[in-house]
């Protein structure tokens, strides 16, 4: 980070489901006790209502022009806007869902459309002008900066340390899309951090100096991070570090899954509406809309502190005959975890695996949502598949947990996540994981977030770890061409497991033949299983690796004619916000072609 203007430095979790801003003021911190504080973020609850919350739900509602007047959507750094952030987002968006934007981050990281693209909402009617995940991720950035400099106009976030966290399973196009986004905002002092590494880093900063008694060498500390929309696992090794304290290393982290809390509202709300049709009240598609987020309302509060043992989930109705205008549904507290533990938390045996089922061969075009809500099954594949990495074999031995996330307020569901990985552990002889307690179990990655941007400028603890995965490259094979049968392509590592951010690799030891003035392929592969490969090892089996999205590029011709092939060796880097760049380097050096994973159309 470069040096400070201001005695501030920022986090910002950039949430699926809500987004948060927490700062430290260095001035008033010592280095075991941090002036950690968040940021209440003013935002329209109604037309020209303001409210200003902790949290700012993640959506972008797209309004028509005639729908409000320019002063109702009037902001304490703006006095008129064209769209809307935030809370009343939220309203408008149960009541016209066609001009809703809500979970733009799953969308950033979906390999499967151009994530530059305006393609939300995908509902949109056709007078609604569409933007694409990086312009949604965008505006809710802008308007948490917008938020900060009019609290704070003598230390505006431009010139400040800023840490945004992402999902540790992003791949370096959804964290180039992030820091574009972040920079498009402003914000050039940038780094991108782990959501799991920051909430370990909030409960660290919650602790002071004693979470060095509270944790041991040899422990393994499960992150298990349910958020809005997504599901993220990672495993940290506690190390000594050789001078006689603790050392943090993050040894494993999950694939990016799309699953959580909106999944547990639309578990609710299909309960409650099962129970209507049996009363002979049917629901259209637009109230089931309004369900789902009134079970969303209704969740926080059953799950919450202090908990009410029944609520009335209600939602407007339609037609003249109903009582009041609305239809109300009781929901219990027992009812609601009865719900989310038996869906989303079953019993199963430590070889579970997540169910699949088959699909159809047509479907919606949407997000590849997890197909087993199972939280219990996707927790075991991910504790099988990183066994190797604390030294184990059928099933990796966490020795302590620590819980992030809203949805883990309910103690039960905290509860049975404990007992089934108590059942798991006591199979294999290894003591149940005790629970980390003092979690910020709703603002922990923004908290984290800034802790970390403290601890860095102050030499404080560090997480190490690295990429938390291993890159390859495709390289076709020269082979004798057969009729119907491509060139087999073998993977090559460009970038080892754990490479830090900020360094560089070893050249590739192969020379390769690079095709210029003309379009090409760029084909790269990852593995988050593979620790012990080198620069220059080989794959021969691709389909063991995960394929990352293709780069299209034509490469100019400096080097020779259209079409010619130059020799080249590869050098993978990877930048301080974790992006991996690789440049093609002449023979002579005095050439360089830098591959961005950036998802770019045309940029090599």
């Amino acid at each position: 980070m470069s040096e400070l203007t201001s005695s501030y430095v920022l986090g910002i979790d950039l949430g699926t489901t809500r987004s948060a801003l927490a700062y430290v003021d260095l001035d008033l911190s010592e280095s075991d006790a941090l002036a950690l504080h968040v940021l209440r973020i003013p935002q329209l609850d109604a037309p020209g209502v303001l409210l200003e919350s902790p949290m700012l739900p993640s959506a972008v509602y797209l309004p028509h022009p005639d729908e409000l007047r320019p002063a109702d959507l009037a902001l304490p750094w703006r006095p008129h806007g064209e769209d809307i952030v935030g809370s009343l987002a939220l309203r408008r968006g149960a009541e016209v869902p066609g001009r809703l934007v809500h979970g733009a981050k799953s969308w950033l990281c979906h390999t499967g459309v151009d994530r530059r693209a305006a393609l939300l909402p995908l509902d949109a009617p056709p007078d609604v002008r569409k933007i694409s995940p990086l312009e949604a991720s965008r505006r809710i950035l802008e308007h948490l900066v917008s938020a900060w400099n009019a609290r704070q106009p003598d230390a505006p976030a431009a010139q400040l340390d800023v840490v945004v966290t992402v999902p540790a399973s992003f791949d370096p196009v959804a964290r180039e899309l992030t820091a574009e986004a972040a920079a498009a905002v402003g914000l050039e002092r940038l780094t991108l951090l782990e959501e799991p590494q920051a909430a370990l880093y909030a409960w660290i900063a919650g602790h002071g100096s004693e979470w060095r008694n509270l944790l041991r060498v040899g422990d393994r500390v499960l992150v298990v991070d349910v958020g809005g929309g997504t599901t993220d696992f990672s495993l940290v090794a506690v190390e000594d570090d050789g001078a006689g304290s603790l050392a943090l290393r993050r040894i494993a982290v999950g694939d990016h899954i799309l699953l959580g809390g909106d999944n547990m509202d639309l578990a609710l709300a299909h309960a409650l509406r099962e129970r209507l049709r049996a009363e002979g009240r049917a629901l259209d598609a637009w109230q089931m809309r309004q369900l789902v987020l009134a079970c969303q309302a209704a969740k926080e509060r059953l799950l919450g502190e202090q908990p009410p043992e029944s609520i009335t989930v209600a939602i407007a109705g339609r037609g003249s005959q109903l009582v009041g205008g609305s239809i109300g549904v009781p929901l219990s507290r027992d009812e609601a975890e009865r719900i989310l533990i038996e869906g989303f938390l079953p019993h199963c045996e430590p070889d579970a695996r997540p169910q699949r089922r088959a699909r159809a061969a047509l479907t919606e075009l949407g997000l590849p949502y997890a197909s087993d809500p199972a939280i219990t099954r996707q927790l075991a594949a991910f504790l099988a598949r990183h066994a190797e990495a604390t030294g184990a074999r059928e099933l990796a031995r966490p020795t302590a947990i620590l819980f992030n996330g809203g949805v883990w307020r309910s103690a039960r569901l905290r509860e049975r996540l404990l007992e089934v990985v108590g059942q798991w552990m006591k199979r294999l002889g290894a003591p149940t994981p005790r629970v980390l307690h003092g979690a910020d179990l709703d603002l922990g990655c923004a908290r984290g977030a800034a802790a970390y941007a403290a601890f860095r400028l102050r030499r404080g603890v560090r997480i190490r770890g690295g990429t938390a995965r291993a890159f390859y490259v495709g390289v076709e094979a020269a082979v004798p061409a057969v009729p119907g049968l491509p060139p087999p392509v073998r993977a090559h590592c460009i970038a080892p497991f754990g490479m830090e951010e900020g360094s560089s690799a070893p050249p590739l030891p192969l020379e390769l033949g690079l095709v210029v003035g003309e379009p090409v392929q760029f084909r790269f592969f990852s593995s988050s299983v593979r620790r012990d490969d080198v620069v220059g090892d080989v794959v021969e089996r691709v389909e063991e690796l995960d394929e990352l999205p293709p780069i299209e590029a034509t490469v100019p011709t400096e080097a020779g004619a259209e079409g010619d092939v130059v020799p080249v060796r590869l050098v993978a880097s990877v930048t301080e916000v974790g992006v991996l760049r690789v440049e093609a380097v002449s023979r002579d050096g005095a050439h360089r072609h830098r591959v961005e994973l950036d998802a770019r159309e045309g940029r090599s």
